[in-house]
């Protein structure tokens, strides 16, 4: 059980948040700064999203504002918790990294504010801090527990090999994965993801997350992956992986899967290579009593991701082209951009649960969208790619 913080240092924490809070841009880089010059905590960041201004930076800063500003009230942040504890699992955070963050952050705090931040302000802050930690700690053991006790399932890192390569698009390719115990592996929940710890080169390690683009077997896993303009390991995996190229995997994870219990009505929301968690739920429940609507954007035909599963698998099926040719729009396919107004006319606002996966700008625009079509908070669920921390804001 987590203890408590104590009464002072709650008005402490409440006296203070607000001169953080107009600091916050300068204390989360000093902060990055010093935690990424250590080599334990470097490879468990993608660098890509390290720079001066990214929004793994901004998110993290809302993220302490708003933990500040709630601190009577940790409940508050319940979901938020959850993610980055399911994130955490994925990428193999263990406690003995957090001391790494604590140091990190206090020191930022006291760099950047300097002779302000007296021996107790720092002491109260450095409680709130660990209160989260513990928090974190004690969720991510939970995980991590029930993971390696299931059928299938392990703790830690698990070797697996890519049995094989199949181009779905000129950008977008998928990769058969099995372990290379030859053991079962868990089954997953259709909607979550795994991560991967790979090297590249000689001493250079690097972390990523990538959904699971396949019903749970208990055999292999499916990713499918995206050649990014830039991405290290999105190009390594197309260019340079064959079929018996191995590297470590961490079981699933993530907050983000459909659970059909309760449910009359699904809306799948997906846009380009955000289709890739939709295709298991498709591939899982497609045939069930569950009614799915799959609604789907891309640029074309060309880049349009497993047409033929998400087209066969779903009650209904709705493909937006942004650049459609004359045969699409003669098959069927729409012309331009999703909007969620049309959305809630092919759908049925007051029961159905609507699941978001793409670009933030689209997913930004789908949550939006719908909660001013006065569809609940609560049956609105999405999944993003980029930084962990990015916001939906």
């Amino acid at each position: 059980m987590v203890k408590p913080l104590t009464e002072e240092s709650l008005c402490i924490i409440e006296a203070t948040a607000p001169v953080v809070a107009s600091h916050i841009n300068q204390i989360v880089p000093c902060m990055y700064d010093r935690l990424l010059a250590a080599p334990e905590i470097r490879p468990l960041f993608n660098m890509s999203h390290q720079h001066g201004n990214s929004s793994q930076h901004k998110a993290l800063a809302n993220a302490l504002v708003i933990y500040a500003t709630h601190i009577r009230t940790p409940g508050f942040l319940s979901d938020a918790l959850e993610r980055i504890a399911q994130k955490h699992t994925g990428l193999q955070i263990l406690p003995e990294h957090y001391p790494y963050v604590a140091d990190a952050l206090l020191g930022a705090v006291s760099e950047v504010l300097g002779e302000a931040v007296t021996p107790e302000i720092l002491a109260a802050w450095g409680e709130a801090y660990w209160f989260l930690a513990n928090t974190l700690i004690e969720r991510e053991e939970a995980i991590y527990t029930v993971s390696e006790t299931q059928k299938g399932g392990w703790r830690g890192w698990r070797r697996f090999k890519i049995m094989s390569k199949v181009l779905e698009t000129p950008e977008v390719m998928s990769f058969i994965l099995r372990p290379t115990d030859g053991g079962p592996v868990l089954r997953h929940r259709p909607g979550q993801y795994l991560s991967f710890r790979f090297f590249p080169s000689v001493d250079e390690e690097c972390r990523r997350n990538y959904s699971i683009s396949s019903a749970p077997d208990g055999e292999h896993y499916r990713i499918t992956v995206k050649r990014e303009a830039g991405g290290q390991i999105s190009n390594w995996l197309h260019d340079m992986t064959d079929v018996g190229t191995e590297f470590d995997v961490a079981a699933p994870a993530g907050e983000f899967f459909l659970d059909p219990a309760g449910k009359r009505e699904v809306v799948l929301l997906s846009a380009g290579v955000g289709i890739t968690p939709m295709i298991s739920m498709l591939e899982c429940f497609g045939d069930s009593d569950l009614r799915i609507v799959d609604i789907h954007a891309t640029r074309d035909s060309q880049n349009h991701v497993m047409r033929e599963t998400s087209r066969a698998r779903a009650n209904e099926s709705h493909v937006f082209y942004e650049f459609p040719t004359e045969d699409n729009v003669t098959n069927g396919f729409l012309n331009g951009r999703v909007d969620p107004n049309w959305i809630v006319t092919v759908s049925d606002p007051s029961a159905a649960d609507y699941f978001i996966c793409g670009p933030v700008g689209f997913m930004q625009a789908m949550v939006h969208g719908l909660k001013a079509a006065n569809v609940p908070e609560a049956r609105i669920h999405y999944e993003f790619f980029g930084p962990a921390s990015e916001t939906i804001g």
